[in-house]
């Protein structure tokens, strides 16, 4: 024990020395979570709308209001008030064109006779086109005007037959649909398996490249003890990043627990600890800091990102790649996260992912003893 603790201190009094693992350890997993938390967004806003009204009666115009009170759409180039009219801008007057030249995501053209077909309750055709370009992002905007024109009808006492069944939606755990709650969880689960485990890979590779891993090498420290040694250091420091963004999580998008934080604080650690020995076996199958730093990009941060569910839901993964998410511990702490700050089931709904990340733990520091351990008999 006095050997690891020993190789800790040593650990952390050179991380102290070094301003670039200080900035790579603070600085850019605030970075991080400032531009994930701000920048990524899953629900539509804001979609430029093209309408042409040919009808340009009191009528359409409260369907048009309708669709722009929905704070989803916004009308193109600013011309709200005049596109309720018909004598628009020639260019413009082409919902296809405005479409094709990227100006707007959908068009909705208005008949002359809407008001006049509506008040004689006979059926009443709009045109509405939809750039399909982006498949997720047509489906919202085509089920979004298909509601709106909906609740326009039944607002307006036009509705000429009610529906027998009528769903009552209640939105559970995120009733305000905060985004925030749904993505800075996520984003803690990708910051705190990146860096740690990227300082802890360049840590050990810096060791092979000084030479010094041959004095290591040539006393009596074991694997084990070396590994121990460098990863406390290192989940310390781990530990350090997990506060601060939980802290500035807390000071900026007003995040606060759902539940008691027994779970999250012990799945933390878990989690920590795998990152680290990720890290430490990276570390100790290159030889150099570039190949480190590139293989926790490519192993490390994109499996966190894209295959973890932090976007893409588990379930959306194709096969056989959605087998590769059963073994990334950030899947697992995702989960705990997202159940710890939106949906409050603590225990008994993260049991099996606190159980899998103990798992994947002691898999990766096994995995990086034996090859350590070979490299020291093998020299």
């Amino acid at each position: 024990m006095k050997r690891i603790l020993s190789q800790c201190r040593k650990e952390l009094a050179q991380f102290r020395r070094d301003r670039l693992s200080l900035a790579l350890a603070f600085l850019l997993p605030f970075m991080t979570l400032i531009i994930f938390g701000f920048v990524i967004r899953l629900e539509s806003k804001n979609i430029p709308l093209f309408i042409q009204d040919f009808d340009n009666s009191p009528l359409s115009r409260s369907y048009i209001e309708r669709l722009f009170a929905t704070n989803q759409f916004e009308p193109i180039h600013n011309f709200k008030f005049s596109l309720f009219t018909s004598n628009q801008n020639p260019e413009f007057q082409n919902p296809q064109a405005a479409i094709d030249q990227g100006l707007a995501k959908a068009a909705v053209v208005i008949p002359p006779d809407f008001s006049r077909r509506i008040k004689s309750e006979l059926p009443t055709d709009l045109q509405i086109l939809v750039d399909g370009t982006d498949v997720n992002n047509a489906r919202i905007i085509k089920n979004s005007i298909q509601a709106t024109t909906i609740f326009f009808l039944r607002d307006s006492g036009l509705q000429s037959s009610f529906d027998k069944v009528i769903a009552h939606i209640r939105l559970w755990f995120n009733p305000g649909r905060k985004e925030s709650l749904y993505i800075v969880p996520g984003v803690y689960a990708v910051i705190l398996w990146i860096y740690p485990s990227l300082l802890t890979a360049v840590a050990m590779v810096r060791e092979k490249e000084k030479g010094t891993i041959l004095q290591v090498y040539a006393s009596s420290l074991s694997a084990e003890e070396l590994l121990l040694g460098k990863g406390l250091a290192y989940l310390l420091i781990g530990i350090s990043e997990a506060l601060l963004i939980t802290v500035m999580s807390a000071i900026i998008w007003q995040l606060t627990f759902a539940v008691e934080v027994t779970p999250l604080f012990i799945s933390t650690l878990l989690f920590l600890v795998d990152s680290v020995m990720f890290g430490l076996l990276i570390g100790v199958r290159v030889n150099n800091q570039n190949s480190a730093v590139q293989a926790v990009a490519l192993l490390g941060f994109l499996t966190a990102l894209l295959l973890s569910g932090f976007i893409y839901p588990i379930s959306n993964i194709p096969f056989p790649l959605s087998l590769f998410s059963a073994v990334i511990p950030a899947r697992y702490y995702i989960e705990i996260t997202r159940d710890a700050y939106v949906r409050g089931t603590g225990w008994p709904g993260v049991w099996f992912s606190v159980m899998m990340l103990i798992i994947l733990g002691f898999l990766l520091f096994n995995a990086a003893r034996r090859i350590l351990r070979r490299m020291q008999l093998s020299d």
